[in-house]
């Protein structure tokens, strides 16, 4: 389904050259800003689209399937549902049976998104391979020998790489296998199969927005540590049968069946207030929409902001943990490269929350447009987005962009501070006046202190003039001398610095004969 959705959003993109060529002539005959919004259109069916999808498939699934949901979401907490089948899972042949010889582990289950999406009827993969992606939680039971104190994760990982080094490797391949010791997971790769076995573990906040200090638990309380209802779902493995249990104590079927996103307690936003850019990566993803408490939680917190003071992030990057800039940089990058991100932003800025990053964000009114054309200019989207903000380059720090990011926002501020100077220093002809010719404008873009993407950056984010960088964009940049390096040589023009001036005086004198 999200593949269809996607289909429909995504706008086709051609070469670069052609594909800005054709958008830069709107531009320059001032069409652009008042061409119809075709985007916002499409998005709108296609929120229309997986609404008819959501009640096909439900009207096409198998009757028992369709009471599932149904009965989970009247029914109790705790309840068997035979209409799933454990293959319906993926999970690798002979994983189960290496879990039942493993007597010190209590409860397997699969959590999060996979229970979420086959309740929903879809397939849960990881979005960038292709292939089924679960998350699996140990719950531990009493060890085998008391003097061994790994995590119940690690123990059954480590009996899954025996079996599989073993004879007849009844467990399957392992092809990757990282362990993880300070939260007691460990990742795998089984036969193409994607897993991420946790320990069951709880979760305490020693101050809002600081990584959690983490203690093993029960499976109940891995459930209660989660994000929204619609993630706090198990399906336990029942042993012996063929059946799975779906632990659901906090409701989350039902909040399936009404589309809503519900928050699991009274201070999950104050916790880890990313959980907000979170919710509106599955509005955007599922077409749900925020239950009313949690849209009141969200402003509640807003309203606490560390930085939303007016400020405009300047000078207040200590007041907010550094782990949390990281983690709404993780969830923004998620969103821009994984979701459909305008529906996404919109939702952010619908609900206030684009001060999240930045308060001038939540005021822009061109991020829409701004973003676009990133895209068509191969430009990363989280640096575009930021390009907004008069501190981009404090939220960039504050967000901890790579490197290379922050390099290109620091080049725009350059490029910006340099082309403000030519609309208030001097009058035509003025030694720092406004470059006049094509030659002008290449050597002056094309000069030490900024990239050619940073120029790109400008041009999205609509500096001025416009057009000469446009036409810098397209056209200029990629013209060179007519007369190739080698014809030159052969007429006795010597290499070295000679050859390389010679080809700049060639490329200049065409550039001489373009069109401003």
């Amino acid at each position: 389904m999200i593949g269809l959705i996607d289909a429909l959003i995504e706008e086709p993109v051609g070469e670069l050259h052609d594909g800005l060529n054709r958008e830069s002539n709107a531009e320059l005959n001032g069409e652009l800003d008042d061409a119809p919004n075709h985007d916002e259109q499409r998005l709108v069916e296609a929120g229309t689209y997986l609404d008819f999808l959501y009640r096909e498939t439900a009207r096409c699934s198998p009757p028992e399937c369709t009471v599932r949901l149904q009965d989970a979401a009247h029914g109790p907490a705790s309840m068997t549902v035979s209409a799933i089948d454990p293959q319906d899972l993926s999970l690798p042949p002979g994983f189960l049976a290496v879990f039942d010889r493993s007597a010190d582990c209590g409860q397997l289950a699969v959590v999060g998104g996979a229970v979420r999406d086959l309740l929903l009827h879809r397939v849960h993969l990881d979005p960038l391979r292709g292939v089924p992606d679960l998350d699996l939680v140990v719950e531990p039971g009493p060890p085998a020998d008391p003097a061994d104190i790994r995590p119940a994760a690690h123990r059954l990982a480590d009996a899954l790489l025996a079996a599989s080094q073993g004879e007849g490797a009844g467990a399957g391949r392992v092809s990757f296998c990282q362990f993880h010791g300070a939260y007691g997971t460990v990742e795998l790769e089984i036969d193409g199969v994607l897993l991420d076995l946790a320990t069951a573990r709880r979760e305490t906040y020693p101050a809002p927005g600081e990584n959690p200090v983490v203690a093993y638990g029960s499976l109940q309380d891995d459930l209660s540590r989660r994000d929204f209802t619609i993630n706090a779902m198990a399906l336990v493995f029942t042993s012996p049968g063929p059946g799975l249990r779906l632990l659901d104590p906090h409701g989350g079927s039902a909040d399936l069946a009404r589309r809503q996103l519900r928050l699991l307690h009274r201070r999950s936003l104050e916790d880890d207030p990313t959980r907000i850019v979170r919710a509106a990566r599955y509005a955007a993803r599922l077409g749900f929409t925020l239950a009313p408490e949690s849209l009141e939680q969200l402003q509640a917190t807003l309203g606490r902001w560390p930085w939303a003071d007016g400020g405009g992030g300047h000078g207040i990057e200590g007041r907010v943990p550094p782990a949390l800039g990281t983690r709404l940089r993780m969830e923004l990058e998620l969103l821009l490269e994984r979701e459909p991100w305008e529906r996404g932003l919109a939702c952010l800025q619908e609900w206030g929350a684009l001060v999240l990053v930045d308060p001038a964000l939540q005021a822009d009114p061109h991020w829409r447009r701004r973003l676009r054309w990133a895209r068509r200019c191969g430009l990363p989207l989280l640096p575009a987005l930021l390009a907004g903000s008069e501190a981009a380059e404090s939220v960039a720090r504050r967000l901890q962009l790579p490197h290379g990011q922050q390099r290109l926002l620091a080049q725009l501020s350059r490029l910006r501070r340099a082309l403000s100077r030519f609309e208030t220093v001097g009058a035509e002809g003025a030694p720092d006046g406004l470059p006049a010719t094509p030659l002008a404008w290449a050597t002056f873009l094309e000069r030490p202190g900024w990239s050619a993407e940073a120029v790109a950056l400008a041009l999205v984010s609509g500096l001025r003039p416009r057009r000469p960088l446009l036409r810098w964009w397209c056209r200029w940049r990629h013209l060179t001398s007519p007369v190739p390096a080698a014809e030159l040589i052969a007429a006795g023009v010597p290499q070295g610095p000679a050859l390389g001036e010679r080809l700049r005086q060639l490329r200049g004198e065409r550039l001489l004969r373009e069109r401003p």
